[in-house]
C-alpha cells in the first residue's frame, strides 16, 4: 500500500509554530480514506450503497512535534476486526522519525442499524484481512 503524505499547512499550526494536536486526527482520516480508495472500496462507493461508517473511538499518542511545511507520512494498517467493527492503526513519520501513533475504530451502519461489514462487503473484507 502507498503511504499517505500530508504537508503541514500554515493554518494547521498554533502560535508556537507547532502543528496543533487536533490535526493529527484529520491526518488519520485523510489516510484512512486514501487507504479505502487503494483497496478499491472507497467511502464514496460505500455511501452510494447506503452504508456509513461512523467513528466509535479515536486515540493519538504524540511523540515529536511537526511544523509548517513538514511532510507527515501516515502509514495505515488494520489493527483489529470484529463482526461489527474495524480498528485501524496509524504511524505518522516526518523524515523517518515517528511523530505520532494513533488508532481509530469504526462500525458500519445501514438504515441506522449495525451491519456485519464482512458479510455486507466481501471485497472490503478480503482487502482488510489481507492487508
Amino acid at each position: 500500500m502507498r503511504v499517505y503524505q500530508h504537508e503541514v499547512k500554515y493554518y494547521e499550526c498554533d502560535r508556537m509554530g507547532i502543528t496543533h494536536h487536533s490535526n493529527y486526527v484529520r491526518f488519520m482520516e485523510e489516510a484512512r480514506v486514501d487507504w479505502m480508495d487503494q483497496v478499491g472500496y472507497g467511502f464514496d462507493r460505500m455511501e452510494a450503497e447506503g452504508v456509513v461508517s461512523p467513528v466509535v473511538s479515536v486515540e493519538c499518542t504524540y511523540k515529536h512535534p511537526t511544523t509548517f511545511k513538514d511532510v507527515v507520512e501516515v502509514e495505515v494498517h488494520v489493527a483489529e476486526t470484529s463482526a461489527l467493527k474495524v480498528s485501524f492503526g496509524y504511524t505518522m513519520r516526518t523524515n523517518g522519525k515517528v511523530v505520532c501513533t494513533g488508532r481509530s475504530t469504526h462500525c458500519f451502519m445501514e438504515n441506522g442499524k449495525p451491519v456485519a461489514w464482512a458479510t455486507r462487503f466481501p471485497q472490503l473484507a478480503e482487502a482488510v484481512l489481507n492487508a
